[in-house]
């Protein structure tokens, strides 16, 4: 696992004990543990920006944590999938978004989805096997050098990944390239995640990657944002 999964559970973890030591009257020893897991918090994000990576396979649970403003309902209503479009998935995960937005593509759509990760992708041509969607096109491949000709794609989305790419620009300017004239990006971040993107943050780079923002649901600690090509 990278380092700051580690950092992160251990974080999560010292935050019940705060409160049990608070509940027992223990009041050093709880500011104590809530001392450690605010440090352990900043160390979580300090690692996460400064070694970013993709999530292991091994943690591919933690994907079925309920996603609020981030729900595949919610990806629909700003994706906006239609028919016949052919639309690029980054980093599908388990395929929590991939499966219902390949079967709002049909008749006549692929969604192509890319990872780093085999183990992923396997995880996700299964789902979609035994859900009988047959038009999930899986590519081995890392977002910085997308393997796409110019102009492919009518829709391109990443929820939770981009903060795990190493060069985020180099990402958002690949995605540029592959998106046709008129497509659609869309973003999303959630707070909780220590890979976390400010949409500020977002807002800067996908301008220097010649995009254009277009809409946002959500609001400061969970959004999905939807960017044009400039």
């Amino acid at each position: 696992m990278r380092l700051h999964d580690w950092s992160g559970f251990a974080a999560l973890a010292a935050l019940p004990l705060a409160l049990v030591a608070l509940a027992s009257g223990h009041v050093v020893s709880s500011a104590a543990w809530l001392g450690g897991a605010i440090a352990l918090g900043a160390v979580t994000r300090y690692w996460s920006v400064t070694r970013p990576g993709p999530m292991p396979h091994l943690l591919r649970w933690t994907l079925a944590v309920p996603r609020g403003n981030l729900s595949p309902s919610h990806l629909a209503r700003i994706l906006e999938p239609r028919p016949g479009e052919r639309i690029l998935e980054i980093g599908p995960g388990t395929g929590i978004y991939s499966l219902p937005v390949a079967t709002a593509l049909a008749p006549g759509g692929t969604l192509d989805v890319l990872d780093v990760q085999l183990a992923m992708l396997a995880e996700v041509t299964s789902r979609a096997r035994a859900a009988g969607v047959t038009n999930v096109a899986p590519t081995h491949g890392d977002a910085r050098a997308l393997p796409y000709p110019d102009r492919t794609f009518d829709a391109a989305y990443l929820v939770g990944v981009l903060g795990e790419i190493p060069d985020e620009a180099a990402a958002l300017r690949e995605l540029r390239r592959v998106l046709r004239p008129g497509g659609r990006l869309v973003v999303g971040e959630v707070a909780f995640d220590p890979d976390f993107v400010r949409f500020g943050v977002l807002e800067r780079r996908a301008d220097a990657a010649a995009f254009t923002f277009d809409r946002k649901l959500g609001g400061v600690l969970s959004y999905l944002g939807r960017f044009r090509p400039t």
